[in-house]
C-alpha cells in the first residue's frame, strides 16, 4: 500500500544526494591550479597579484579571497600596496568589488575598486578608483612581482598609517 520499491528509494536518495552536492558553494579547484592561471582562465594578466600568494579561494559565483604571506608593496607605473587579504569577485575580464588593494596617487593613498581588461584585448587594462577609471598598459602585469614589506614607511603608506594609529591610541589611553 504505502511501501516503495527499494530500487525507487535508491534512486530518489542518490538524486537528492548529488543534487545536493551541485549546490556547493567551492568551485572544485585543482589542488595544483595556482590563483595566476585562475586569473588567465578569467582573460586578466597574472601579475596582477604578487608572487607572495600564500593560499586561495575560489566560489562558483565568482567571489575569491586571496591569502599572502603579508601586507606588502609593489611597484608598477604607479606604487601599490597589498593588503594580508585581497577579496573580490572574478568574471571574465573583470574583478569588482575589491578589497585589499590600495594605490598612491599623489600624497593619497586610495582604494582600487575594480579592475577590467578589454575583450578581445587591446593591451590596455583599467583601475577603477573611486569615481576615476585609469587606463594602464597591461604589459606591466604580464607576470607576478615580488614584494616589498615596507617600501613606505617613509613615504606614509598604510603600515605608517596603522602604526601612527596605534601610537596615537595608546597616548590616548595614558592622559
Amino acid at each position: 500500500m504505502g511501501v516503495f520499491n527499494p530500487r525507487i528509494q535508491l534512486t530518489i536518495l542518490l538524486l537528492l544526494l548529488s543534487s545536493s552536492s551541485s549546490l556547493s558553494l567551492n568551485l572544485p579547484t585543482n589542488p595544483t591550479t595556482t590563483v595566476y592561471e585562475i586569473l588567465t582562465k578569467f582573460n586578466l594578466p597574472r601579475g596582477l597579484l604578487p608572487s607572495s600568494v600564500k593560499s586561495y579561494s575560489l566560489s562558483d559565483d565568482g567571489t575569491f579571497e586571496v591569502l599572502l604571506e603579508k601586507p606588502c608593496y609593489v611597484e608598477f607605473e604607479y606604487l601599490v600596496y597589498y593588503a594580508e587579504k585581497v577579496t573580490g569577485k572574478l568574471s571574465l575580464g573583470s574583478i569588482t568589488d575589491l578589497e585589499g588593494i590600495e594605490v598612491k596617487r599623489f600624497l593619497l593613498w586610495l582604494n582600487v575598486n575594480e579592475i577590467r581588461v578589454d575583450l578581445p584585448s587591446s593591451g590596455s587594462i583599467y583601475f577603477q578608483v573611486g569615481f576615476i577609471n585609469k587606463k594602464l598598459g597591461i604589459k606591466q602585469f604580464e607576470t607576478p612581482r615580488s614584494c616589498r614589506d615596507n617600501a613606505l614607511v617613509l613615504c606614509g603608506g598604510p603600515s605608517l598609517r596603522q602604526d601612527l594609529n596605534k601610537v596615537l591610541s595608546s597616548a590616548s589611553l595614558m592622559t
